[in-house]
């Protein structure tokens, strides 16, 4: 069992026993007629909470497709919380069906009102979801602030990184590239020189140096055909649906809240890289920065 597996287990046993507390705290279902016997009955429920949790585990990853992974690098802030609000969904419907049917099984000979009925069944749905509620909004602060701030420390590490990027043969050669679209029209650049090439419409915008100043020119083209002209160059790569991005032109990553941004040297444009093309752009920089 490796560590992360472990975390999730503690997390959900922390969790179980939040709701445990509460129920002993406030004894619904007519715990409060019980004496010692109560305290029984709150371990059996806390037992079946765990095990509901782990079942809630095994529908998300074979039924929904979002198995728990509290070490997935690729994956975002934000899809951790939508993944987490389906667990609590699930898990609360499971688990006030599963208190329902302890109430009515184990508990009903003592307390009649707690025979299975669609009043008792709304009343312990009412009431895991509260607790469940409360719970969820202490693990998304806790994690929300941990994987920021591990997210900031990874951008400090890939903006060092990106200072030990060497210049490619190909960036230092003076010769000049010649992009075209579909009309005759025809752009020359030296690739060192190329910052970003953007998207716009059914035309590209390509902003390179000339003469110490920026200068964005227009071709007739898609940025997929740009970047089909450009594949002899690596260091020249896809940041986005609508960029190309050329590395050896940004100075700092910048990251917020699950995002990514390049700046560049020479403009005050700030790029976005989609969260699809982050790994591609974090191996692209780690690869050129040995």
């Amino acid at each position: 069992m490796d560590q992360g597996q472990k975390e999730i287990i503690r997390m959900r046993v922390v969790s179980t026993a939040f709701t445990t507390l509460a129920l002993a705290v406030f004894k619904p279902f007519g715990l409060d007629a019980w004496h010692w016997q109560g305290y029984m009955h709150l371990a059996c429920i806390f037992v079946l909470g765990v095990v509901v949790c782990m079942l809630t585990d095994a529908v998300m990853k074979y039924l929904v497709r979002k198995p728990v992974c509290m070490d997935d690098s690729r994956k975002d802030v934000n899809f951790f919380i939508r993944r987490n609000l389906y667990f609590q969904i699930i898990n609360t419907l499971l688990v006030s069906l599963t208190i329902c049917l302890y109430r009515h099984f184990v508990m009903s000979e003592h307390i009649p009102a707690n025979h299975l009925s669609w009043s008792n069944f709304f009343e312990t749905l009412l009431i895991i979801a509260f607790c469940s509620f409360s719970i969820g909004l202490y693990w998304r602060f806790k994690f929300r602030s941990r994987y920021l701030a591990g997210e900031l420390e990874e951008t400090k590490l890939l903006n060092e990184q990106l200072k030990a990027i060497k210049p490619s043969p190909v960036s230092s050669d003076p010769s000049d590239i010649t992009l075209s679209g579909t009309t005759n029209e025809t752009v020359t650049l030296q690739v060192s020189h190329l910052l970003y090439v953007e998207a716009v419409g059914n035309y590209v915008k390509i902003y390179h140096l000339r003469d110490g100043s920026v200068r964005a020119d227009m071709l007739r083209a898609t940025s997929k055909q740009i970047e089909e002209e450009l594949h002899d160059y690596p260091m020249v790569v896809r940041c986005h649906r609508a960029f190309l991005v050329n590395l050896g032109q940004v100075e700092q990553i910048a990251s917020k809240s699950g995002s990514m941004q390049l700046i560049l040297r020479h403009s005050p444009e700030v790029i976005p890289v989609s969260r699809s093309k982050i790994s591609l752009i974090k191996e692209a920089i780690l690869k050129y920065s040995k």
